[in-house]
């Protein structure tokens, strides 16, 4: 593995942010997928465990609502960090050719991976302020980028 202190290299560009946006968007499909599997435990154990008529929703604001959105989080960052550390790449990274690297190329760590997925979503928070900022950084990195010391760059293709 080589050690290249510059955020990027000829052969391996940092991505742009256009591609990475279009890769957000098909990685929506797993996500949802999770949310709904997950919603649809959080339904029937309330449903079951309370006592509830099944066609009465958990209360907006509600504690369990609250719990509900921390898990739906949380399994999008199990989704995202277990594909950056096992090869890379989220389902939606592949068909863009983007991979997750640390700056020297290496692997990244679960620390570094879970660091950048909490700073991707304050940032998208922030109304994707992170994530444009990769327009403006010299080496196309976004705040979550910095922060964890992990870049996306573009995997040659296959010949």
């Amino acid at each position: 593995m080589a050690t290249d202190p510059a955020p990027s290299t000829p052969d391996r560009p940092s991505a742009y942010v256009g591609r990475r946006l279009l890769a957000m968007t098909y990685d929506l499909l797993p996500v949802l997928a999770l949310w709904l599997l997950l919603s649809a435990v959080f339904t029937v154990a309330y449903t079951w465990l309370g006592h509830h008529h099944p066609r009465e929703n958990i209360a907006p604001f509600s504690p369990l609502q609250w719990l509900l959105w921390a898990s739906c989080w949380a399994v999008t960052g199990i989704y995202a960090t277990a594909s950056w550390r096992r090869g890379g790449q989220t389902l939606g990274m592949r068909p863009w050719r983007l991979r997750v690297e640390a700056m020297d190329g290496s692997v990244p760590g679960r620390k570094a991976l879970w660091l950048r997925y909490a700073v991707a979503t304050v940032s998208v928070l922030a109304a994707g302020l992170g994530l444009w900022w990769g327009w403006f950084d010299r080496d196309r990195l976004t705040w979550h980028d910095r922060a964890s010391g992990t870049r996306v760059v573009r995997v040659p293709k296959l010949r």
